[in-house]
């Protein structure tokens, strides 16, 4: 995937000399208050009566929902909501398998869908027993529009959607046809050179409570587990909203051991979507970008907010210990470049998300 060259933001405070351990959530939260504590103050106060609607563009595995959750730790998860496209239709698949609870969706598909396929067959497709005919989009919109109705009125981070060429123009009138109609949308263009998203899937466990993505090489959390007898270092949750928080052990994803280029296909078509998108009049846009040219880092990053590379032994004790290098990456216009962590990128979001609501 060549890559879209948007701006680098500052994270840099001119001035402070605080350090922080973004791997810690209370570190964390004293990093987003020093970097945008008056932004994410006006943001609380907007979501107490407001919402909005941002899409999240960018290839499979960029980071859209590491990103979300980083915004919503740092402004509060209470009003903020991050809806996945193929979360709901996996679910779709549960419900629709579970007798007791299938009479619910299909009663919800009738009343509300409209579309040129028969309800039975877009069911066929969700279920696996029809691999020939696509899903349609307009049965996706009824099954995100039944998950926004049973999260109420919250400002929804939309990942997964639009997915096609052909789903573009439904999503640039998504909030009016989900009852949206006063609120502002906008547009987070992500963009993560592929040997980031390589390693991402090389290395990605998630919480199996809280879906909460990390990486032991890249994205560490505060506790390290050690299997004895698999003789293997394991990341323990470490998201304060989880009720596995500081004891679910994390785990790999499924499908990733397969490597980036099993989802070329796909990300070549995430690509065209953004390409296409990024010409649109009148929606406004957000750019996001995970790597940072080593040459003028010093001057927009602190050191801090630089992805490591960790490693893991244990000591005479029994203890884990951690063993940080740096990790400098290729971008894919061959550039040395140091990829961020979460948090930073984090503050780039609300940053420019407070800036487009004009707060």
């Amino acid at each position: 995937m060549a890559g879209f060259n948007f701006p680098v933001f500052k994270t840099k405070v001119d001035g402070a000399s605080q350090k922080f351990a973004l791997e810690n959530p209370a570190e964390r939260r004293k990093y987003f208050d020093l970097k945008a504590g008056p932004e994410i103050e006006k943001m609380r106060e907007y979501l107490q009566k407001n919402s909005f609607v941002g899409f999240l563009l960018g290839p499979k595995n960029s980071g859209k929902g590491t990103y979300t959750k980083m915004f919503m730790e740092a402004v509060g998860a209470e009003h903020v909501a991050h809806i996945s496209v193929g979360d709901i239709v996996r679910a779709a698949h549960k419900e629709l398998e579970d007798e007791s609870r299938k009479a619910d969706l299909m009663d919800y598909i009738k009343n509300k869908y409209r579309g040129f396929v028969p309800v039975e067959t877009a069911m066929d497709v969700i279920l696996g027993r029809d691999t020939k005919t696509l899903l349609p989009t307009e049965i996706i919109l009824t099954l995100v529009e039944r998950q926004i109705s049973q999260l109420g009125k919250k400002a929804i981070f939309i990942d997964g959607f639009p997915r096609s060429l052909d789903q573009i123009s439904y999503s640039l009138y998504f909030r009016e046809l989900m009852g949206y109609r006063d609120d502002p949308d906008f547009f987070i263009f992500i963009d993560v050179p592929e040997t980031i998203i390589s390693e991402r899937m090389n290395n990605r466990v998630i919480c199996p409570t809280c879906q909460t993505p990390r990486s032991p090489k890249l994205l560490r959390t505060k506790e390290i587990g050690y299997d004895a007898d698999k003789k293997e270092f394991y990341l323990i949750c470490d998201n304060p909203g989880c009720s596995g928080f500081g004891k679910a052990r994390m785990v790999a994803k499924e499908g990733d051991q397969f490597g980036i280029e099993s989802i070329r296909d796909r990300i070549e078509v995430d690509k065209k979507v953004m390409e296409t998108l990024l010409l649109l009049q009148g929606v406004s846009q957000i750019y996001l970008r995970n790597a940072v040219p080593v040459n003028i880092a010093k001057e927009n990053i602190d050191d801090y907010e630089i992805t490591p590379a960790y490693s893991y032994t244990l000591d005479t004790a029994g203890k884990v210990k951690v063993t940080e290098d740096p990790w400098i990456v290729k971008n894919d216009a061959g550039e040395d470049c140091y990829s961020l962590l979460p948090a930073a990128v984090g503050i780039s979001l609300v940053k420019q998300i407070t800036q487009i609501l004009e707060l």
